[in-house]
């Protein structure tokens, strides 16, 4: 059986977690500067430890430290003295680098065919009616076997729904230019935000992120957001879209002794910030089910009121950094908070939030029959890791060490459906120029001839015009014109006799 894991302390009581119920999902609420992001790396050292893989965004490149020794840190030396933690050992933890933009670790890619229609158009931030027509172009795509990966896939494939809409029309429903209009635009944008790096292949293997080290530590992904937070809408959707790859692709396994994967959601507010009612139907499925997948969800955010009631109803493992009560929804947060936890005769949970000093929380874990054990005034433990960033030649050599090193550094652009619908519009040009071609040969006959042949010498102005004529044969209208001259002469001479 594998060993509860501390999590903090206090005088009275040691706040553990119990592996078998970590994958119950968990919320870690607190204001800024009290101590969530050292709790973070603390937590995931912690999963490390048993053999957890880990994924977390690192919002401000302070936890890219968990791949380095720590130390010479007085106030985690303060901490460890305090809480009296006699196997605490300052070390490293392995942990794989990942960044969308590939600058600050592996490039994290994936297709618009694994995106999905629905969460792109939620990056996009289209309304129902443009989503409609995205996802008629996507099925049209689909049916004709071609498929979307890049960007100028969805270009191309828009613009071609968008001129033969007449023929879609019956069978996908109206495709109208105005919003294909609007969703090519929307990919401009979408473009400049860093969607052309994002949109590509090789896209990402999932399995490559749930490895585990030669002594049995779960990898700790860190995913480089402090340049992604700049586009929020992109960093929630492609958060989003790794958790819900998670729940298709992973099999169900019922309750395991430890989860498969713990998945920390960092800035959640931002997922759900004017998220549309299909999306949400799909985050709430998403974290209600993937439970059974082996997959733990922590959601991490300032104010507890940024997570949905229906969302928050699903987070059993609790850690309550200190709120500040300055406003009437801060207030109001307090008492949420407070609310949330199981009650303890000896602890005014209200009060206490407010008071909470830096690295102190309000926890409550869930005990070995799934129930919320009563809160408790608890200090967190500290992590064993460097607590800080990592240098860029510390993180470029964990990167060259990484198990996926030259995996995803060469992006591969095979045939999609920008390649087949250029080859058709070629094929389409080449056979109409073929045809005007051969109309010009079957049709055509040596009006110099009739206008007294070739002297040898340089084209008179009237055997250009003769030439010109001859050239314009080819067409209706020149055939037109010379049935009409050749008729006026031979009518003419008629009428002289």
């Amino acid at each position: 059986m594998i060993q509860p894991m501390l999590i903090a302390k206090n005088n009275e009581t040691d706040s553990v977690m119990l592996p078998k119920m970590a994958n119950r999902h968990g919320l870690i609420a607190g204001a800024t500067g009290t101590g969530k992001t050292v709790t973070l790396q603390s937590l995931a050292e912690q999963f490390s430890r048993i053999g957890v893989p880990v994924f977390m965004a690192d919002v401000k490149g302070d936890l890219s430290g968990m791949s380095q020794v720590g130390g010479g840190n007085a106030k985690v030396e303060a901490r460890v003295q305090q809480l009296g933690l006699t196997g605490y050992a300052n070390k490293a933890y392995p942990v794989m680098f990942w960044d969308m933009f590939g600058e600050k670790g592996h490039p994290v890619r994936t297709t618009l065919s694994e995106m999905g229609p629905l969460l792109l158009a939620r990056m996009l931030n289209l309304n129902e009616v443009q989503g409609g027509v995205l996802n008629a172009i996507f099925k049209i795509a689909d049916d004709h076997g071609m498929l979307l990966l890049d960007l100028k896939d969805l270009r191309a494939m828009a613009q071609h729904c968008a001129e033969n809409s007449a023929t879609y029309q019956t069978q996908y429903g109206n495709i109208s230019s105005a919003s294909v209009g609007a969703i090519q635009r929307a990919l401009l944008q979408l473009e400049t935000e860093g969607g052309d790096v994002l949109f590509a292949e090789p896209a990402l293997n999932l399995e490559d992120m749930m490895q585990t080290d030669g002594k049995g530590l779960g990898f700790i992904n860190i995913l480089a957001a402090d340049k992604l937070l700049n586009s929020p809408r992109v960093y929630a959707t492609l958060l989003l879209w790794i958790l819900s790859e998670l729940f298709e692709k992973l099999p169900e396994v019922g309750d395991m002794e430890k989860p498969k994967l713990v998945f920390f959601f960092d800035e959640a507010h931002l997922l759900f910030n004017d998220a549309p009612a299909i999306l949400m139907q799909k985050i709430e499925q998403v974290v209600r089910l993937v439970r059974s997948k082996g997959v733990g969800v922590y959601f991490v955010s300032q104010n507890p009121l940024d997570i949905p009631d229906v969302v928050l109803g699903q987070l059993g493992n609790r850690v309550q950094h200190a709120l500040r009560a300055f406003t009437p929804r801060d207030q109001k947060a307090v008492q949420v908070a407070a609310q949330t936890f199981r009650a303890n005769p000896k602890l005014d949970v209200a009060t206490a939030i407010t008071e909470l000093g830096v690295g102190e929380a309000l926890v409550s874990f869930l005990d070995e029959k799934g129930a919320p054990t009563p809160v408790e005034r608890v200090l967190v433990c500290p992590p064993e890791s460097r607590i800080g960033p990592a240098t860029d030649a510390e993180r470029q050599r964990a990167m060259t060490q990484s198990l996926v090193a030259g995996v995803y550094d060469k992006v591969v652009d095979r045939e999609s459906a920008y390649e087949i619908l250029k080859q058709r519009a070629e094929q389409a040009a080449s056979a109409a120029q073929a045809q005007t071609q051969k109309e010009q040969e079957g049709s055509g006959f040596d009006l110099g001839g009739i206008l007294g042949g070739k002297t040898g010498r340089s084209d008179s102005v009237l055997e250009s015009a003769a030439k010109s004529a001859a050239r314009a044969i080819g067409s209706q209208l020149g055939r037109a014109i010379i049935r009409g001259v050749l008729g006026s002469i031979m009518g003419g001479s008629k009428s002289k006799r």
